[in-house]
């Protein structure tokens, strides 16, 4: 089968459904039935549990992701053909039951140890040592001695643990940052109007969020030094992939910046339901984008059914808003690595015959799984780690920084009205304006900002109401100066440089590995989809909603990867300057992890020891369309 053309077989007619970004904490491990999953899938399920109840650390988080799938993985390759990533061994051969064993101790044993400074370290290791007791495994046993699978299992572990405490993480520090890092701009009290004064708008600002006890600090700014899986670092000693500098006001790419500024501003302004405007968020009208574009109008066909998709207009205030937080992924949740795990997992339920690469002969529900999560997870840790390293050489600003600082500069539209400044505000009828004495006048559009004539006010989310469970927020004119992105109240940014968006990068990272491990591009049965009910199990958290219900829809796993980027957009996280870069290099990440994953697997298992075809949206290279996108400028090298 050609990789990219049809779906796979799916167990039903209906479409994939796709978990949302779980709010769970406090729930812990997902139960899941040991007899109808393989032990590979109950570990994932358990290090998924974990994550929850832990920080929100997304770099950390796709490294613990990775070394338990590399270790269930090389704890499987000891009694295969395949080759090892890191603990090679080569046992006597052995039942299934072996691998099974072997796996389960060596995934036990490290997410015990990853999780142990953990504030939930109690609850993790009571629900690690039930998982175990469920599988009918002896926690209890510890040796590293002889052929056992347990022995085996706890010499991998070993070797994982050594390994993951000088792999460049500071993971006996907790993976504080090693390099001495000091943001240039003071912290923003967010319930202040401003920014609280700047040293330079184009550079990172930490946050006070309300109720927070100080200000944020760079999450793990040293990330690039960790040891990755498959990216290679350039012989220049260069970026893993780099983008070049993003656009700055006021010096290089400033008209793109004012651009996707009013673009960012205008998406919050459709965080309403009540305006009655409506989309069609059918993958037969979105979707199919160029890769690093927004550019697509849809499929034509579902290639499973041959027939179109249905059209799905829903209001697009409840869109907007059902999208920001579908792909939120923020506290409470796996965070966007582990969200793709959750997603891998229901594209696995949803395949009826497991090939490896799509063409291969019929594996094991085990073999899949142990497969695809080394693949998957070995893309989403080199996403973190590429990634991370562009967000702490650029260390770009915020939305919320720019908008504010922006409009504490001023209008930049008109020098002959109030408040003019090269840098400030552009001016936009009906979103970004000027408040006048004519439009504070009783009755006027900016009445209830009178006391502010001069300034610049644009539409935007009104924040949390009152009682977020009843009441909607929704969309008005506001300061500009006090504008708030569409989030959780104490978590109105994470505390990183935007540039490039994670959200992005982990995303279609993560979707090249389920193509090209699939063999197609397209979810199961053509559709993977989620319905937010009014009332249902998943409502919106930061106020109430959605007004009606909205499914939301995808044909291929690449276009829910740039819908997940595209989300950062409506929920005010992210410029497309963030976003459409970020794409691009998960592109490449996410096609070397695939390609490096396929080189170990033995021919015998899954076909895997030929090339792979991988699916691909575009032909160009990520620096040849860098270029045709004018995103590539002049590097600036980290000093601090």
């Amino acid at each position: 089968m050609a990789a990219g053309l049809a779906p796979p077989v799916a167990n039903a007619a209906q479409g994939v459904q796709l978990p949302p970004a779980s709010r769970q904490s406090g729930a812990g491990v997902t139960q899941i039935d040991p007899a109808a999953h393989s032990a590979a899938r109950v570990w994932n399920e358990a290090l998924l549990g974990a994550i929850r109840q832990d920080t929100p650390r997304p770099s950390v988080h796709a490294r613990n992701l990775f070394h338990v799938s590399a270790a269930m993985y090389d704890a499987w390759a000891a009694y295969s053909p395949d080759l090892a990533w890191l603990h090679d061994e080569s046992m006597p051969p052995a039942p299934q039951a072996a691998r099974r064993e072997a796996l389960s101790y060596a995934a036990y044993r490290l997410i015990g140890h990853r999780f142990e400074g953990s504030p939930a370290h109690p609850a993790i290791q009571a629900q690690l040592d039930s998982v175990m007791a469920g599988l009918g495994f002896d926690s209890a046993e510890t040796g590293t001695s002889g052929d056992s699978p347990a022995a085996l299992g706890n010499r991998v572990a070993e070797t994982y643990i050594q390994f993951g405490l000088g792999d460049g993480s500071n993971e006996p520090g907790n993976y504080s940052d090693t390099l001495g890092y000091n943001p240039i701009n003071v912290p923003m009290l967010v319930q202040l109007p401003g920014t609280g004064g700047l040293a330079d708008i184009n550079r990172w600002q930490p946050l006070i969020p309300p109720g927070a006890p100080g200000p944020q600090t760079f999450l793990t700014p040293h990330w690039y030094g960790v040891e990755p899986f498959a990216i290679e670092r350039p012989p220049d000693g260069g970026l893993y992939l780099d983008p070049g500098t993003q656009p700055l006001l006021g010096g290089p790419g400033d008209a793109e910046l004012r651009a996707n500024v009013i673009e960012l501003i205008e998406f919050g302004a459709t965080l309403d339901p009540q305006d009655g405007a409506t989309i069609d968020i059918s993958p037969g009208a979105r979707g199919n984008n160029t890769l690093g574009s927004n550019d697509g109008d849809g499929h034509a066909l579902n290639p499973a059914t041959g027939a179109p998709y249905a059209t799905n207009p829903v209001l697009l205030g409840d869109w907007s808003r059902v999208l920001a937080e579908f792909w939120a992924d923020g506290p409470k949740s796996s965070t966007p690595p582990g969200h793709w795990n959750e997603i891998a997992n229901s594209v696995t339920d949803a395949i009826a015959v497991k090939r490896v690469g799509g063409d291969g002969p019929p594996v094991s529900d085990l073999e899949w799984d142990i497969k695809l999560y080394l693949a998957l997870n070995g893309a989403v840790h080199d996403a973190a780690i590429a990634g991370w390293e562009v967000k702490y050489v650029y260390e770009s600003a915020r939305p919320i920084t720019l908008i504010r600082g922006m409009a504490e500069f001023g209008q930049s539209s008109d020098d002959t009205l109030a408040s003019w400044h090269p840098d400030g505000l552009p001016l936009l009828e009906g979103l970004i304006e000027l408040v006048t004495v004519e439009s504070t006048a009783p009755g006027e559009r900016h009445e209830h900002l009178a006391g502010h004539v001069g300034e610049v006010a644009v539409r935007g989310w009104r924040g949390h109401p009152a009682d977020p469970e009843t009441q909607v927020g929704g969309v008005g004119w506001v300061r500009a100066v006090e504008w708030l992105p569409y989030q959780a109240r104490n978590f109105v940014t994470p505390p990183f440089g935007g540039y490039v968006s994670g959200h992005s990068t982990f995303s279609r990272s993560a979707a090249e590995v389920l193509a090209g491990f699939t063999g197609s591009e397209y979810f199961p049965g053509g559709l993977g989809e989620f319905t937010v009910e009014v009332g249902g199990e998943f409502e919106l958290d930061f106020e109430y909603g959605p007004s009606e219900p909205v499914t939301l829809q995808w044909a291929t796993y690449f276009d829910a990867s740039d819908e997940a980027g595209l989300s950062r957009i409506y929920g005010g996280i992210h410029p497309s300057f963030d976003d459409l870069p970020g794409r691009i290099m998960g592109h490449d990440v996410g096609r070397e992890a695939l390609e490096a994953a396929f080189a170990l697997f033995a021919e015998p298992q899954g076909g895997a020891g030929r090339p792979i075809a991988v699916p691909t949206r575009a032909p160009w290279s990520i620096t040849l369309l860098i270029l045709a996108t004018g995103l590539l400028g002049w590097r600036r090298l980290a000093s601090s």
